[in-house]
């Protein structure tokens, strides 16, 4: 079973590798991991989705709490959740088949961001079905390239209490502009 852990850490070199090692030592095979800035200066968060039962999912979240640079860490439960994937597919058409790719990208709500002669570019985002399901109805046309960015996610509702934590930790820090060294 997929389990969704968010990991904030201070925005230093090194932190990705200190948390990816700790998933290799403990035999986790980790589906997707992104890692972004934060609404804060200096904190960076981490999204890893693993595949692995629910009690060592726990124990994999002690663990990482025990990290120097880690922060915070959220295991986010089952079905309250907004997670969210985006794919970029490159997709061999021509004159004849053309109309039902554009087709099948209206229906998964799905935009064309680059035509060429013999192919298109596809921008898709939405929930991790949603991408497999455009990715499984395009692969008769002839998949030519496929990037993923892996999933994002956070709580429904409110404001989580390790983002409040967090937020009130950093109440005078200013607000990040975007870069990143993990």
């Amino acid at each position: 079973m997929s389990h969704v852990l968010v990991i904030y850490t201070d925005d230093e070199p090194g932190v990705l590798t200190r948390v990816a090692m700790l998933f290799r030592r403990r035999g986790f095979n980790i589906h997707s991991l992104t890692v972004g800035p934060t609404e804060r200066v200096h904190v960076s968060r981490m999204t890893v989705v693993v595949d692995t039962d629910e009690p060592t999912a726990r124990r994999a979240v002690e663990h990482l709490r025990k990290l120097v640079n880690v922060l915070e860490v959220q295991q986010l439960g089952h079905g309250h959740n907004v997670v969210r994937d985006l794919a970029l597919l490159r997709v061999a058409t021509n004159q004849g088949r053309r109309s039902e790719v554009l087709q099948l990208v209206q229906v998964f709500r799905a935009n064309v961001v680059d035509i060429a002669d013999d192919s298109v570019v596809i921008e898709c985002t939405g929930s991790l079905g949603k991408i497999e399901a455009l990715v499984d109805s395009l692969r008769p046309f002839g998949i030519l390239e496929l990037g993923r960015t892996g999933a994002v996610a956070m709580a429904r509702g409110q404001r989580s209490e390790a983002s409040n934590r967090l937020a009130a930790s950093a109440a005078q820090t200013p607000i990040s502009t975007g870069t990143m060294s993990v």
